[in-house]
């Protein structure tokens, strides 16, 4: 199936050109290209218009889940015809495995993992294997080991109405598709057997099971049905089954590769024993032993993504399987947000490898665990062909590559590199010019026939110009802040505060939910489904104001918000330089009334910077809509779903811990509710788990709120607080 862009919308103001410049670039065989597009000028539409025209698959990678989940959001909407898939790390919490030598601390690897995103990356597999018509949106955990593609696909088993083969050989072979058998629980990955009747529930499904019905030695009926009322949804003649789990390999593989495991854990004993290191051989010999009398006995142990080189049969030193090894070898990269994914993929392999060498020394693990690693960036480059950088603030690194009189890969290195590039600073700093962000952004022209690589889209297509900039002093921000965000939610428009850390942003919204103002903060310790929906919650006006740190710039769509209010902006530093004030000001960039309110008592360059590109950038704008007699307008646009419909299958308790906020049609007992959390809430305490404990406080102060429980409520009721 072809890709089939379905939208109401048509290109408008930059985009249009926009779109005909990168088409003919890809076209053309570039592989780097550049879309310099501010905030709100639709470069997702334009991405979508891209991936149309260019009719390949797509992998559009992000550098956060929350963004990540917007997008696919939004290309569901974009290709409803296509399989568009969502690959993100499926952990909650996460603890590597890791080992503090100076006071012998092993720390044992720790994790929960989310099943709905579970499920949404094994869709992820099974698509790009089945499907030529697949987009993917991604975070970095796609540059992450994997399991080996053929192997994924040669383990794929199909059946068909009328196929020959008897019930056991058929549960013979689920189970080597790493399927669990369970009668009374009916979770993903578990089949269930009655008679000549099997239920099948595959792990990348969500409420579907397939039910295949023998007569004899034959398949008699396939089915699909729905998982909790049984019902049939629909009948069909052939189903093909993937893996239950990421990680898998056949059977003579797995002997394969025990057998080299052996070699290499006795290899390992003798080096540790031949220089008197006998506690690590002894470490080393009972934990590998386990672990191989596991895949013996189950065919999986815990952590046996440390034996993959030895499972898919890689050399030492090899890269790893990733997600990027199951695309077809034309397919399009699309780095969204690259000023920060880039950096991001440069930063993992170091620090994997620096935690994994010294459970290595002392014998927690094989040598070969290091080859269970994310990709190099040099490796993460060759196995991407062409690619599309998109940024309303693009780093030196794709102008750079983008530029028509540099189209060659170039590496970022260091001065004291044998390798290093000397003319590297003199083009650096051109582009830093180019950019936008330099003294006379006027100089942006890097047109050339046949070879524009760099496209800058600064029209919106509704008109609007970049948000007003205001500078306020820092001695009474956090009133002014109080006062400005009244004067919005009077008007019913919604407003971002960014803080330096977690606890002043915590502390902040307790602080304006005791002055009646409906308030969340979000920040990395917040799991990413929920991010997700604190975000939903904001546009559909749950609570008015949002209070963040870092997770309030790039790509975040939110139309109903006209303020942003920037706390310390001149303490110069990560979170305040040029890229960080120029995508936190955008965010206030799709509302008619956008404003951005700096606090600060210095003006420091890179505020400088971001009012000089602001200032071209609105006359840039206040022309084209004067030429064109455009009436700038606010975005509009609906609310997006869930990643999932929220509350299926969950008890009561577990419904109102995914959110502070609940829906409006949540049914529950907000009694029983709220003594369950109490409960929850003085354990973390005693735990001295202070930030749970004080979330969840925030939790019940919203339930009472929205059960309407008042003081003398509590007290009849026996509730205690």
């Amino acid at each position: 199936m072809n890709f089939r862009l379905t939208s109401d919308y048509r290109p408008k103001g930059d985009q249009e050109q926009a779109i005909a410049k990168l088409v003919n670039s890809v076209k053309a065989g570039n592989r780097h290209q550049t879309l310099l597009g501010v905030t709100g000028s639709g470069k997702t539409f334009t991405m979508a218009n891209v991936i149309e025209e260019i009719q390949r698959p797509t992998l559009i990678m992000s550098h956060n889940k929350t963004l990540a989940a917007q997008l696919y959001s939004e290309f569901k909407a974009f290709f409803p015809d296509n399989a568009v898939e969502y690959f993100v790390s499926y952990f909650d919490y996460y603890q590597p495995e890791a080992y503090i030598p100076r006071s012998d601390t092993y720390i044992e690897k720790d994790s929960s993992i989310n099943e709905e995103i579970e499920r949404l990356r094994l869709s992820t597999m099974g698509s790009l294997i089945t499907r030529p018509d697949t987009i993917v949106v991604a975070s970095v955990s796609c540059i992450y080991g994997l399991g080996n593609p053929e192997d994924y696909k040669d383990m794929m088993y199909g059946v068909r109405k009328g196929m020959e083969i008897g019930r056991d050989e058929f549960l013979h072979e689920l189970v080597n598709l790493l399927f669990e058998r369970n009668d009374i629980a009916f979770q993903r990955g578990n089949f269930r057997v009655r008679g000549d009747v099997v239920e099948v529930r595959p792990a990348y499904l969500e409420d579907t099971a397939i039910r295949v019905e023998f007569f004899g030695d034959e398949i008699d009926r396939i089915s699909a049905i729905d998982v909790i009322s049984g019902h049939v949804i629909d009948e069909v003649t052939d189903y093909v089954f993937y893996p239950a789990k990421q990680f898998v390999s056949s059977k003579e593989k797995l002997k394969t590769a025990m057998v080299g495991i052996r070699q290499e854990l006795n290899d390992r004993i003798a080096w540790f024993e031949k220089n008197n290191k006998l506690v690590e051989a002894q470490r080393i010999r009972m934990r590998t032993e386990y672990d191989l009398e596991m895949m013996q006995e189950m065919g999986f142990c815990q952590g046996i993504e440390n034996y993959s080189r030895h499972i898919t049969g890689r050399k030492k030193g090899d890269r790893p399987y990733t997600l990027l090894d199951f695309f077809p070898d034309d397919y399009l990269l699309m780095v969204d947000e690259s000023h920060a994914s880039l950096p991001q993929v440069r930063g993992m392999f170091e620090g994997d490898k620096s935690r994994k060498s010294v459970l290595v020394d002392h014998g927690f693990r094989l040598p070969s665990a290091m080859d269970n690693r994310p990709l190099r960036f040099d490796e993460y480059m060759k196995m991407t062909n062409q690619r599309l950088y998109v940024s309303a603030t693009p780093g030196p690194f794709e102008i750079v590559n983008s530029r028509p009189d540099n189209p060659k890969f170039i590496p970022i290195k260091g001065r004291n590199d044998p390798e290093f590039d000397p003319g590297f600073a003199k083009r650096l700093n051109r582009t830093i010019k180019a950019s936008g962000s330099a003294q006379d952004p006027d100089d942006f022209n890097v047109s050339r026939a046949g070879q524009q690589l760099i496209v800058e889209q600064i029209i919106r297509p509704t008109g609007l110009l970049d948000p007003i900039l205001t500078m306020l002093p820092l001695k009474a921000q956090i009133d002014d802040t109080i006062e400005l965000c009244r004067q919005r939610v009077e008007k019913g428009e919604r407003v971002l505060v960014t803080t330096l850390t977690k606890k002043t942003a915590e502390d902040l919204a307790e602080y304006l939910q005791g002055v009646d103002l409906k308030c969340r903060y979000i920040h990395a310790d917040v799991d990413a489904v929920e991010r997700v929906e604190i975000l939903r919650a904001l546009r559909a006006a749950e609570f008015d104001i949002l209070i963040g740190i870092n997770l309030l710039r790039e790509g975040l769509d939110l139309p109903e918000v006209s303020l942003v209010c920037i706390l310390d902006a001149d303490k110069e530093g990560f979170l305040r330089n040029e890229t960080s004030l120029i995508q936190t000001a955008g965010r206030a960039a799709r509302h008619l009334n956008g404003e951005c309110v700096l606090f600060c008592d210095t003006v420091t360059d890179s505020i400088q910077a971001l009012i000089n590109v602001t200032e071209h950038r609105r006359r840039v704008q206040q022309e084209h809509n004067e030429k064109h007699g455009i009436t700038p307008e606010s975005v509009v646009r609906a609310v997006q779903k869930s990643l999932h419909e929220r509350g299926k299958g969950t008890s009561e308790g577990e419904k109102m811990n995914q959110s502070m906020v609940a829906e409006d049609e949540m049914i529950y007992n907000a009694v029983e509710v709220i003594r369950e959390m109490e409960e929850e809430m003085q354990k973390a305490s005693a735990r001295l788990e202070f930030e749970k404990a004080a979330h969840l406080r925030d939790q019940i102060k919203e339930l009472r709120k929205r059960a309407g429980i008042t003081e003398p409520d509590r007290k009849r009721r026996n509730v205690k607080y």
